[in-house]
């Protein structure tokens, strides 16, 4: 029979065997360099570069605008779902894509972005902070890119004959501040646009255009109305401004917005009018010199144009009309505003 100190020696001895075994199961780390015996590839890495970020690669302000629809093909980027990263999926013709880990995904009539916030949502059962980029890769018809100053810029799908008064009419035309002048670039490869006005470049392997609003508007069937290409891109900036300054009562940028042009006296008009100190004779342009930064100088004498003398003069796009002060006129205005005052006190000590 045991004692009860025997039993007690037992117990922790054989604790102690127990724990021996389990830390003489660890398998010791191998030195730097030294051969392991395994192949490195079956050896998970512990220090892996981390992904790159998505919010450090390229964006197009395009693209989460467009429509997504069967027989698209996009490429998804979710660095960190191995299963869907960098693989592409062909939209198909009831709008769904069968995608690893998410399954059925009916994506159909979606934006880009909205699918790729969609697809962040779904991740997130299974992914911490999950990153998605998602780029079209193959359009399902020739799309045509509307870009700037449009009610809905982004990327439409060309479908069939259509011309760039139809298209404009179907993204909703362009926005109140735009400029009356569009401009048109397309592929060489699909011919030279057939407009007088034309410019190609063999080096970029494009044709460009500008067209005026005002000649899709007033013609009946215009030239410029012309057929869109696959991949045309069709431009619009901000309406041009003419700015006003010196002795006015309000100098600012003043929009040209839907007039084709503006004249000089409409301008200083808007501008609230003169000051009693300005200069109406001595009126002045600066006007761009075309490729430099330079401005030369054009006098008018706009009395004479309000007087019914002379002819309006009209204005160029960022034109500067500069009122100078006339200092002739800023003398008489001191005089009459201090010295007349004083004219009955001045008489009084005469008299005096």
């Amino acid at each position: 029979m045991f004692s009860t100190s025997n039993w007690r020696s037992l117990v922790l001895l054989c604790s102690w065997l127990a724990i021996s075994l389990m830390l003489g199961a660890q398998p010791t780390p191998a030195p730097t360099g030294q051969d392991t015996g395994q192949n490195p590839q079956d050896v998970p890495n512990q220090t892996q570069t981390p992904t790159r970020p998505l919010r450090d690669l390229p964006q197009d302000n395009i693209r989460p605008n467009y429509v997504l629809g069967s027989n698209d093909q996009i490429l998804v980027r979710a660095p960190n779902a191995d299963e869907i990263n960098e693989k592409p999926f062909r939209i198909d013709a009831d709008g769904n894509v069968n995608m690893p880990l998410l399954g059925r995904v009916h994506v159909g009539g979606m934006t880009v972005q909205e699918l790729e916030a969609d697809l962040v949502q779904r991740l997130r059962e299974y992914i911490r902070d999950p990153q998605v980029i998602i780029s079209v890769v193959q359009f399902r018809s020739e799309p045509v890119f509307f870009v700037g100053a449009f009610k809905a810029p982004g990327i439409y799908p060309l479908q069939g004959r259509r011309t760039l008064v139809e298209m404009l009419a179907a993204i909703g035309g362009l926005q109140p501040n735009a400029s009356r002048h569009i401009k048109v670039t397309r592929r060489a490869e699909y011919g030279t646009i057939p407009l007088p006005g034309a410019i190609d470049d063999p080096e970029k392997k494009i044709s460009t255009v500008e067209i005026s609003m005002g000649s899709l508007r007033e013609n009946v069937n215009p030239a410029e109305d012309i057929l869109l290409q696959p991949y045309d891109v069709v431009s619009v900036e901000r309406a041009e401004q003419i700015y006003v300054s010196g002795e006015v009562l309000r100098s600012n940028a003043i929009e040209m917005g839907e007039r084709e042009s503006i004249s000089i006296a409409q301008v200083l008009s808007l501008a609230g009018g003169f000051t009693k100190d300005s200069a109406r004779g001595k009126v002045r342009i600066l006007r761009p010199v075309l490729n430099t930064n330079r401005r030369y100088a054009i006098e008018v004498d706009v009395k004479r144009i309000f007087d019914g003398k002379d002819n309006d003069v009209p204005l160029l796009p960022n034109d500067i009309v500069y009122v100078p002060r006339s200092y002739t006129r800023a003398f008489w205005t001191t005089l009459e505003t201090v010295a007349l005052p004083l004219i009955p006190y001045i008489i009084f000590l005469a008299v005096q």
